[in-house]
């Protein structure tokens, strides 16, 4: 963790997205290998039989015979070659390739690419019992509708798998989607004639089976049983589904083909071809290139593996708090309106405004203070070394209530102890200089303190420039992420953070703290964690508003955000000593838990819903990507229509929420990642202040 109070400029904009490039990119690409070694164009199926195909009249297995596509074996007599497509599965192939050692059965497995990857040890049992293996493209793809670069792809990517596992180089081709060579049709003819050309023979099949169906093991024992005395190519499959009744029609047909005299053979036999010729050595490049790619894809299916439980996790937390955030701003509700203060608090406050260059916004600020319906309060502002004139504004005023002090810029905390110095009241409100009150909000914020328990007061800090879509946003997670937050904590008794906009603290408390400390940009947290480890109670006044300018394009969002992150990780590190202390539950056992898993953990993995969901619309169904999504939202939703009740807003502003989930929340993100990288990395970060624009209206 940084050391506190260093003060040094982080890496620029260039340096901070080459980072997160650098995080994000790596992850990208390893879903989408995952993703395309996992896409299918569909499920098993075969094509019906033709008889006016352009191989109606050849037989099942072609070559190239340096002119065109002819057929490579001659009548096959009383011979049979069972094959099986589409895995290795790892429940039936190894069932199946039993069940033919058992009957004393060869036969010649056309592998899917991706599934190799998957499952490389069925691949070298199956050649190490005699099977004969072949190539079914990489992710089942029907080749003719793929171009040429694809197709090659398809093919030698299911090459380098088999070169991984087992060292051979497959010449055996089998394209999904294809039976027996009448159904061939005159656009997969393109395929064939390209994969010939390039050394590679073409089966096919003369009796398929159709078990991908799954019509009974009756029905594919008769389909796969020849009519006559010729036998040929049997197309079965040991993947892609249950193959149970595969397996059941393998134990009758064998035994009745048999007794027909027919003899099973492997494909080479038909086709002629020596083993040799069949199974070719891949070379110590073609296996480096195997490993390789089954390494990486290992490599990807681990990381989706563990992205997609990372993103349960993430779904859960986010369930979670919307569930707490419900129950406890309900009980929060009912609590407080309830509650009558046994007495009215109306003792002297002082109000102190920090202020560095806030001449766009100062004169409006304390008009707003001074003219509060409270009977006795002073007004401190503390000049922290303007040079846009913002004391003199001050003192133009001529309010004689009004207390301007001035030092050199030492900073905001060092500003706030200067006014904290100077009050003569037991109680302390500390105010932005860009902050607007309503008549009755410093009342209302002072109130809890008639009780002595109370140490300090969080107000219901608003947008005042709400009026552009980024203020709208703003505003949106004003309501409902930290006013809801403060509900929570305020009934679980925890509250971590008043906010500088508005908040009060017995003078008394603040100075037995320490007062405000400068070793976390987050002062206002800092020390709120402070007075609540010191024993005193915090609460939150909903109706003690105060109307903030928010910072009003994405780049100063993001340095105020940033800072505010940074801030929280200083704090919850510097006060992690609570976790463990007597006496400091409530604050460490209750708010930094908290603080830790919804306000670091979740924005740090919350951008796995967005990762998943772009994979979700290449490779997966989109109706359940968009289902998640709509859920997603309307949970969003709901609990915003509740916070705004709470708050007594209009909740029309919510029809942009769903635009806030494609930009805001992924910069709120991206910004957590990155303070979290900073403090790993113990870089340093200082203070920088916003331009304001004076931009903040106050309804009413």
């Amino acid at each position: 963790m940084t050391p506190p109070g260093a003060r040094t400029r982080t890496g620029g904009p260039a340096a901070r997205w080459t980072l997160l490039a650098l995080l994000f990119v790596p992850l990208l690409v390893l879903l989408a290998v995952q993703g395309l070694s996992t896409r299918t164009t569909g499920r098993s199926a075969t094509p019906l039989r033709t008889s006016e195909g352009p191989l109606a009249s050849a037989g099942p297995i072609l070559a190239w015979d340096g002119h065109r596509l002819t057929s490579r074996a001659a009548r096959p007599g009383k011979k049979l070659a069972l094959t099986f497509d589409d895995g290795p599965d790892p429940r039936w192939t190894p069932r199946i390739a039993a069940t033919l050692r058992r009957l004393g059965v060869p036969a010649t497995f056309f592998v899917v690419g991706s599934q190799v990857a998957r499952h490389p040890g069925i691949v070298r049992s199956l050649a190490a019992d005699g099977f004969e293996l072949g190539n079914h493209t990489f992710t089942h793809a029907d080749l003719a509708a793929l171009p040429g670069w694809e197709r090659n792809l398809q093919i030698g990517l299911t090459d380098n798998a088999v070169a991984g596992a087992m060292g051979k180089r497959l010449r055996l081709v089998r394209p999904p989607y294809s039976a027996t060579p009448a159904a061939v049709t005159n656009r997969q003819v393109v395929p064939l004639v390209d994969l010939a050309r390039d050394g590679y023979v073409i089966a096919l099949s003369n009796l398929d089976g159709e078990d991908w169906r799954r019509p009974g093991a009756a029905e594919i024992v008769s389909r796969i049983t020849p009519k006559g005395g010729n036998g040929g190519i049997v197309l079965l499959h040991d993947g892609g589904g249950d193959r149970s009744q595969t397996i059941a029609a393998l134990e009758q047909a064998v035994p009745r083909l048999r007794a027909r005299g027919f003899q099973f053979v492997l494909v080479s036999a038909l086709a002629q071809l020596p083993p040799q010729d069949v199974e070719l050595p891949a070379g110590d490049w073609g296996r480096a290139k195997g490993r390789l790619l089954l390494g990486t894809l290992s490599v990807a299916r681990w990381t989706t593996g563990a992205l997609a439980a990372l993103l349960l996790l993430v779904t859960i937390l986010f369930a979670a708090r919307i569930a707490l955030l419900f129950a406890f701003a309900r009980r929060h509700a009912r609590t407080t309106r309830r509650r009558r203060p046994e007495e009215v608090f109306e003792e002297p406050v002082s109000i102190v405004v920090p202020a560095y260059n806030e001449a766009v916004g100062i004169e409006r600020a304390v008009r707003s203070l001074v003219t509060s319906d409270y009977p006795e309060f002073e007004v401190i502002v503390v000049d922290d070394g303007s040079t846009d004139g913002t004391a003199e504004l001050v003192e133009a005023l001529g309010l004689s209530n009004v207390l301007v002090l001035r030092q050199p810029n030492r900073g905001k905390p060092a500003a706030l102890n200067r006014g904290i110095q100077a009050a003569r009241h037991p109680v302390v409100v500390m105010v932005d200089a860009d902050t607007v009150f309503e008549p009755g909000t410093l009342r209302n914020l002072v109130q809890p303190f008639a009780s002595p328990e109370i140490g300090g007061v969080s107000g219901n800090t608003k947008v005042g420039n709400r009026r552009s879509l980024l203020g709208r946003w703003q505003h949106i997670e004003y309501v409902m992420g930290f006013n809801l937050d403060r509900r929570l904590y305020d009934t679980l008794q925890c509250m971590p953070t008043v906010p500088g906009a508005i908040g009060a603290f017995r003078r008394q408390t603040l100075l037995d703290v320490g007062g405000v400390s400068s070793a976390t940009l987050a002062e206002d947290t800092d020390l709120t964690l402070a007075v609540g480890r010191a024993g005193w109670r915090v609460v939150y006044v909903e109706d003690a508003r105060a109307w903030t300018e928010a910072p009003s394009s994405l780049r100063a969002l993001w340095r105020q955000r940033y800072r505010w992150s940074y801030g929280t990780l200083q704090a919850v590190w510097k006060h992690r000593a609570a976790m463990w202390r007597r006496g400091e539950s409530r604050i460490g056992r209750r708010g930094l838990p908290y603080l830790v898993l919804f306000q670091i953990t979740l924005p740090l993995l919350a951008p796995l819903i967005d990762l998943f969901s772009l994979y979700g619309l290449l490779f997966l169904q989109v109706r359940e990507v968009l289902a998640f999504w709509v859920v997603f939202t309307t949970l969003q939703l709901g609990l915003g229509w509740y916070a705004f009740r709470l708050d007594r807003e209009s909740p029309r502003v919510l029809w942009s929420m769903p635009l806030q989930q494609f930009v805001y929340r992924q910069l709120m993100y991206l910004v957590v990642i990155e303070s979290v990288l900073t403090a790993v990395r113990g870089t340093p970060l200082h203070w920088r202040p916003i331009s304001r624009s004076g931009e903040v209206e106050v309804p009413g």
